[in-house]
């Protein structure tokens, strides 16, 4: 398990969100790093952002190293997400944005999520 984990709960059906791709990135000035991305299981959960496709060893470092304090986003993209249960959205992705400490704590950012509105929090 990494350090920044995350869920989806369909609030609409009270189901978990599975198959929406999310994206960790980390703030660099102006300029957005990616560190990895993975689509949810079918518990809507990823617990491992360095599971994308992209195996550098920048990503696979991110399992095992505490991340540097600093600001850092979830990208949800949710369209396919609603195309697939045929349902429209007014969100195409949702971005989370949130800042660490650094200090190794385990950071989980869930997304309660309905075709028009949503909610998060930062779980445990």
């Amino acid at each position: 398990m990494t350090q920044i984990t995350s869920h989806i709960l369909d609030t609409s059906i009270g189901k978990p969100a599975q198959g929406v791709l999310i994206s960790l990135l980390q703030q660099q000035g102006d300029n957005w790093l990616m560190l990895g991305s993975a689509e949810t299981d079918a518990d809507g959960r990823v617990s491992d952002f360095a599971q994308s496709g992209d195996k550098s060893s920048e990503s696979s470092a991110m399992s095992s190293e505490t991340l540097p304090g600093g600001i850092y986003k979830l990208t949800f993209y949710l369209s396919h997400y609603y195309e697939q249960t045929k349902r429209k959205s007014f969100y195409p992705h949702v971005d989370i944005t949130f800042e660490i400490e650094g200090d190794g704590q385990h950071y989980h950012v869930p997304l309660l999520l309905n075709p028009f509105g949503y909610s998060t929090y930062r779980g445990s």
